[in-house]
Parts: structure tokens; C-alpha cells; sequence
């Protein structure tokens, strides 16, 4: 019977050269092949990495509040996201700021005025284009409520969209005229066809 070993030779006398380990071998570094860089600054790396804080100011002041027990409901807010105003063409900016003043027109707090609360929300009833626009307002750039509605209105009511509705309206009142006065004239033959003695009653 033959085993396995038995169909190769044996070669007893070849030796095999043993692997060197690459590990145990030291990793020699020539001194001149080392840069040395000067910093810029001390800063670490922690501080490098960090996102620069300035420049991200809010966009509105609101001014200080006296009240003693001043909080926005969830509710309150949750309505006022109920609606937002995404930027789109479709959107009115117009419709969105008078619901918005209906909404927190309903709120009435003891030492804060109504404006104040108009502009603390105003910022969670926008998305999208329009969430943008507000968060790259520049800091302090609004005062007032007004400041902020006029600001919304001619960033997203274009000028050319204006003169689109005022060169509208021309067409419109052409169009109700002549609804008017087809109107006018069947009013007349349905009187003219009546007996004058019973409308006299």
C-alpha cells in the first residue's frame, strides 16, 4: 500500500531559505528627508476644525422682553407650520403675511408687544427658498416688522410679476364690462316683456 508521501520524493538534502521577517526590521528615516512646517498660528487641530462662528448673527433684533412668564405655545407653533411658505412662483407673498399676522394676531401677551412675537416666528413658517433667503440675511439688516414684510414681499413679489398683474387688469375690467352690459341688456327684454302693471306692485 502506498500513502501520500510515497509518491514524492524525498529531497531531504534541498534546504529552503527561511522568510526574513520585514516587521523586526527598523524603519530607518534619513534626518534631511524630514520637513519641519511652522505653524500659522498655535490653534490645535480641535480649533482648526471648528466652523468659523462669525458672520451667522440672526437676521431680525427683537427686542428685549419684560415679561415674566413669556413662552411661545406648540400649538401656537404647529399652526403657524401648519401653512409654510415654500418660495415657489404659485405663492403669494402677500397671502402668506396676512395669515400669518391673523394667526399671531390671536395671541396677546401682557408687556410684549405683537410685533415681537411676529418677528420671533416668522422664521418657522418658511421653507425651502424662503428659509434660505432668511437665514442669509445679514445680521441685525432687520428692525422692525415692517422692515421684514417689505424685505419678503420684494424678495419673492418680483417686479415683473407687478407689471404682469397691473397690465392684467386693463383686460379684466374690459371683460366685466361686457359681462356687465349682456346683462344689462337681458335685464331690459325681460322687462320689456313683462307686464308693467305687476313689478309696479
Amino acid at each position: 500500500m502506498r500513502t501520500r508521501n510515497s509518491y514524492f520524493l524525498n529531497k531531504s538534502s534541498v534546504t529552503i531559505p527561511r522568510r526574513q521577517n520585514k516587521r523586526r526590521t527598523p524603519n530607518v528615516v534619513e534626518p534631511e528627508l524630514r520637513t519641519i512646517v511652522e505653524m500659522a498660528d498655535n490653534r490645535t487641530m480641535k480649533e482648526l476644525l471648528q466652523e468659523p462662528m462669525e458672520g451667522y448673527g440672526e437676521g431680525n433684533i427683537i427686542s428685549e422682553i419684560n415679561a415674566d412668564h413669556f413662552e411661545i405655545k406648540t400649538n401656537l407653533l404647529q399652526l403657524v407650520q401648519a401653512n409654510p411658505y415654500h418660495g415657489f412662483e404659485r405663492e403669494n407673498p402677500h397671502t402668506h403675511s396676512n395669515n400669518f399676522k391673523r394667526i399671531t394676531s390671536t395671541l396677546k401677551f401682557r408687556d410684549v408687544p405683537n410685533d415681537v412675537i411676529k418677528l420671533m416666528m416668522f422664521m418657522y413658517s418658511l421653507k425651502g427658498n424662503a428659509r434660505v433667503w432668511y437665514d442669509k440675511e445679514p445680521p441685525n439688516s432687520i428692525l422692525t416688522w415692517e422692515d421684514l414684510v417689505n424685505k419678503f414681499v420684494n424678495q419673492f413679489f418680483s417686479p415683473s410679476k407687478t407689471t404682469h398683474l397691473k397690465n392684467e387688469i386693463p383686460h379684466l375690467l374690459k371683460d366685466s364690462r361686457r359681462h356687465l352690459e349682456r346683462h344689462v341688456n337681458d335685464l331690459r327684454k325681460c322687462l320689456e316683456r313683462a307686464p308693467t302693471t305687476d313689478l309696479q306692485s
